[in-house]
């Protein structure tokens, strides 16, 4: 048979699923051009407006010069700098952890850690509409992978107590990032604890954007002691890049000596951890930005169910539009794209089937006028 590569290619295209990358001539912001034209942008992570803050620009761009363009190896050999040590210690202070422990990227902190944990003869239990990044790591580190119904504690109870696995680690996203609803944290903590269970949370999108201070899921959720494994992102709503885990001293030394994607790959820039640690200290002190990216939210899912829009039950910035069908979901975001507003349609196998979607993203740099805008375009669309 062969590697047939034009004949996938020709399917893809033909299930409406064929997707490209826009290439931007901007900045990450309120705007994007895109091939010479500036659109609103509704489809980044940069939730609290942080990605292009001059503050931040300038402290990545005095780092650079002190520290250089690149950390030059692995944190083991000799890439691990200053900056590094310094953005780990307000990490874990941050979300009230012993130590947090920094890696390339979100994909590589998940792969990392799941599999630094569990192996053959243990288990991993996860919800079904977890990022695909923890999918692969439960696959990838040769434990038993179950999946049980999104956000269904019972379902999770019930696959716990039938497993006789020797350890057994139930992951989920804090936010997930398709559907924009958070996790039963506490009813999965509370299943975990009867079995004898570890919970490890991706809270990609809710950190910096729930609670007072931007702690994230689990203070929000009012179980900031009782879950052992904490992974955020750096790349959404701190708006730079990396991400990280956080826990007891005993789980990050584990990661240290354990984690292939730590121990074997080159540390971040230091200038990116330096920036970090002021868009830390801006996500702490200025709540204005979750409050302003509250009321743009409500404000647009009072106007989304006034025009008859069918709303998923999400309270924060990720509002996914459901439509349906895949050309469908294209041809909205078409519709939109002419009326001068960039946002993404989400097809499967990125969502389940018959669940294609325009995943509206909402950030703090948005205004009043701008989510008038894309309710106007909205009506328009419907109108047409």
């Amino acid at each position: 048979m062969g590697f047939d590569l034009r004949a996938r290619l020709a399917e893809r295209r033909a299930q409406h699923r064929y997707r490209t990358p826009p290439l931007m001539h901007s900045s990450c912001g309120r705007t994007a051009v895109v091939d010479g034209r500036e659109f609103l942008n509704f489809c980044s992570n940069d939730y609290l407006g942080l990605a292009g803050d001059p503050r931040i620009v300038t402290a990545f761009r005095d780092a650079a010069d002190q520290w250089g363009v690149g950390s030059g190896a692995s944190h083991l050999v000799c890439g691990h700098q200053s900056p590094h040590q310094a953005l780990e210690e307000a990490l874990a202070e941050h979300c009230g952890r012993k130590r947090a422990l920094l890696f390339s990227n979100g994909y590589m902190a998940n792969l990392g850690a799941v599999t630094a944990l569990v192996g053959r003869g243990d288990a991993v239990f996860q919800d079904r509409l977890n990022h695909a990044s923890l999918l692969d790591a439960g696959q990838l580190s040769g434990a038993r992978s179950r999946r049980f119904a999104h956000n269904q504690p019972d379902a999770l109870a019930s696959l716990l107590a039938r497993s006789d696995a020797a350890r057994k680690l139930v992951i989920t996203d804090g936010v997930f990032s398709m559907d924009g609803d958070e996790a039963p944290l506490p009813a999965y903590l509370a299943a975990c604890e009867a079995h004898d269970a570890w919970l490890m949370v991706d809270d990609a999108h809710g950190l910096g954007v729930l609670d007072g201070a931007g702690r994230g899921s689990l203070w929000h959720q009012g179980v900031q002691d009782r879950v052992p494994v904490y992974m955020g992102t750096l790349g959404k709503a701190l708006g730079t890049a990396g991400a990280f885990v956080a826990g007891s001293d005993e789980l990050i030394e584990t990661l240290v000596q354990f984690a292939r994607t730590y121990v074997y790959t080159t540390a971040m820039p230091a200038a990116v951890a330096a920036a970090t640690l002021v868009s830390l200290d801006i996500v702490r002190r200025e709540a204005w930005r979750r409050e302003k990216l509250t009321a743009l939210v409500q404000r647009f899912r009072r106007g989304a169910a006034e025009l008859g829009y069918a709303l998923m039950d999400s309270k924060t910035p990720i509002q996914p539009l459901l439509v349906g069908g895949d050309a469908d979901a294209l041809a909205l975001s078409r519709r939109l794209r002419d009326s001068g507003l960039l946002i993404s349609a989400i097809r499967p196998p990125t969502v389940p089937e018959g669940q294609a979607r325009l995943r509206i993203t909402f950030s703090a740099a948005h205004e009043e006028a701008d989510v008038d805008r894309l309710l106007m375009a909205l009506r328009q669309a419907s109108d047409g």
